[in-house]
């Protein structure tokens, strides 16, 4: 063979490996996405797969339940786990070692002593607020009709005082000149306790969160709390340093943030953020 027709051998040679670089390369995998869609609007972000844990206040257990079920179900490998107590409850786990990815608090006080311990991941973000409501047996028998009544109405239900829950509470008897006598109170480890006390029977009213009341149904009454009266309770969320998944951990909070997420808040009596 002639040296000419060498070079043209060559030549063809070179042109089909080039071809056969292009197609390699539009071949590469893609990352896997999912479609959200929420009021006609959809929203597209990556899948992600793996098992996290969620601590979060007692407060958010019906709401989160919610949450984590679409959560998997738009991230099919993807498992959310839950560790519902009091905000403080929960910080005193965290910092005592036990597992978690996110943290969800009912204040932001709680939330800040993780941050101080250097304990989360890049910033907090608030999510969702609540008002606290007076709870009754159902048909309300005692005719609490505003939070002056709880000082003779009986037994009443408060959370623990280092619980949020029973900070706020604190904070709007304070503001009504409302003093419940000390022998009066029985308190609930956290905000799910605190209304089933009063559901059960084993008080004649509580200060729980609005959305407490709500979530219990037919078991309790509620008594509105006047604005001037009441306080707004702060829901910060955040990813832990020490994340056994964070890009999961990170997904989950993205999706209480977004659209579909802050939907399921509301339904269940939470405010926006």
């Amino acid at each position: 063979m002639g040296r000419l027709g060498r070079l043209r051998i060559f030549v063809g040679v070179a042109c089909v490996a080039v071809a056969l670089a292009g197609c390699g390369s539009s071949s590469k995998p893609s990352s896997s996405s999912s479609t959200t869609t929420v009021g006609g609007s959809s929203t597209t972000t990556a899948k992600v797969t793996g098992t996290i844990t969620v601590s979060a206040a007692a407060s958010l257990n019906k709401a989160f339940t919610q949450i984590g079920k679409n959560f998997e179900a738009a991230n099919p490998g993807a498992k959310v786990n839950f560790n519902f107590d009091s905000s403080a409850t929960l910080v005193t786990q965290i910092q005592g070692g036990a597992p978690a990815d996110v943290f969800a608090s009912a204040d932001t006080s709680n939330m800040d002593k993780l941050t101080m311990a250097n304990l989360i991941s890049g910033t907090s973000q608030v999510f969702a607020k609540n008002q606290l409501e007076i709870a009754t047996k159902p048909g309300n028998p005692k005719n609490v009709k505003t939070l002056s009544d709880l000082e003779t109405v009986g037994v009443v239900a408060l959370c623990a005082a280092s619980a949020p829950c029973g900070k706020y509470a604190e904070q709007v008897l304070k503001q009504a000149n409302v003093t419940i006598p000390e022998k009066n109170i029985t308190r609930g480890q956290n905000a799910t306790a605190t209304v089933g006390m009063v559901s059960q029977g084993d008080a004649s009213a509580g200060i729980v969160y609005v959305t407490d009341v709500k979530g219990a149904g037919s078991a309790v009454d509620g008594v509105v709390i006047p604005a001037d009266q009441n306080a707004i309770a702060t829901y910060p969320i955040a990813t832990l340093k020490n994340a056994s998944s964070s890009a999961t951990a990170q997904a989950f909070v993205s999706y209480v943030l977004s659209p579909a997420g802050q939907q399921v808040l509301q339904s269940y009596g939470f405010m926006a953020p």
